[in-house]
């Protein structure tokens, strides 16, 4: 049996690009031989996967689940939106979603977490990876839970069960009817889906967030002329009308403008008979932040042929 030393795993590790414990195990499979360590990496298809990981991932599905009182949302990246409409890509998103309830929106609990499969979250994706030919990611993901009442969860432009391009919570805390609970959630996450608020309320927001729209606010009034006295007031209104803008309760709702959000969930409280409160909210889109590289198509083409 060879000595599979540090030097050999990093050879093989750059000939091939897998990762250091999977180099480890062709090694040590091969009785430390590097071209047929690297025969063996092929075909478990790991060094096939391992070089697609360096790709920009920026299409793929957003994925809901939902249990009792909770409810999560997770971002699974690839390369392309073909890849969001294959069945297989589809059943896993839809899983890793249905344990992301249980992983409180930690990336990398989420990740350890075996599938049904037996395999690991990570794992499974890198299989996916070497079996379609792309690169894919488990980007985020985000939960809410209540004590009693709903996590309502909202997906638009969906593409099949529990997955879409645009995910939405929204928590209500209330011992009101569920059914009626979740009518009012959806209705809200649909809301939230279309007008990307920054916070659920002005004492939510970021203090960095407000102190820069006042300084843009402030050197715009500065430019009209006027003394500072009248200046701290145009900045004071025109502060009130972006936390109208930008604050989810302080929002007219986009079903019923006459109304804010604050006074819609207001008036089903009264009708239901019993308090209601938004503990929070959480909106997900995909690819959000994430810089596209844009590139020559022949160039892309010769490149993922090369790849194969």
């Amino acid at each position: 049996m060879a000595t599979i030393t540090a030097a050999l795993v990093k050879e093989l590790r750059d000939k091939t690009s897998a990762g250091m414990m999977d180099c480890k195990k062709a090694l040590m499979e091969t009785d430390g031989n590097i071209e047929d360590a690297a025969d063996w990496l092929r075909k478990k298809g790991i060094a096939k996967a391992s070089k697609k990981s360096g790709r920009i991932a920026t299409e793929g599905l957003i994925g809901l689940g939902q249990s009792g009182t909770t409810s999560a949302l997770v971002e699974v990246n690839s390369e392309t939106d073909f890849v969001a409409l294959n069945e297989e890509f589809q059943a896993m998103v839809r899983e890793i979603s249905t344990l992301a309830v249980s992983t409180s929106g930690d990336v990398a609990a989420l990740s350890a977490t075996n599938m049904e499969t037996g395999k690991d979250v990570a794992t499974s994706i890198t299989d996916l990876i070497a079996k379609i030919g792309e690169n894919m990611n488990l980007r985020r993901t985000e939960a809410l839970s209540v004590n009693s009442g709903v996590v309502a969860g909202y997906l638009h432009n969906g593409v099949a069960e529990r997955l879409g391009k645009i995910g939405v919570l929204v928590a209500l805390q209330s011992d009101g009817d569920a059914e009626a609970l979740n009518e009012l959630g959806r209705k809200l996450a649909m809301h939230v889906a279309a007008t990307s608020p920054l916070s659920l309320s002005v004492e939510d927001m970021e203090p960095a967030v407000v102190q820069k729209e006042r300084d843009v606010l402030s050197e715009q009034a500065r430019a009209s002329g006027k003394p500072e006295n009248i200046i701290e007031k145009m900045v004071d209104g025109r502060m009130q009308k972006f936390f109208k803008e930008s604050v989810l309760l302080n929002q007219m709702f986009v079903m019923d403008p006459d109304r804010s959000i604050e006074q819609v969930i207001a008036d089903e409280a009264k009708s239901m008979g019993t308090a209601i409160e938004m503990t929070g909210f959480v909106r997900m889109q995909l690819g959000e932040g994430i810089e596209k590289k844009s590139e020559d198509f022949a160039a892309e083409v010769a490149a993922t042929l090369g790849d194969a």
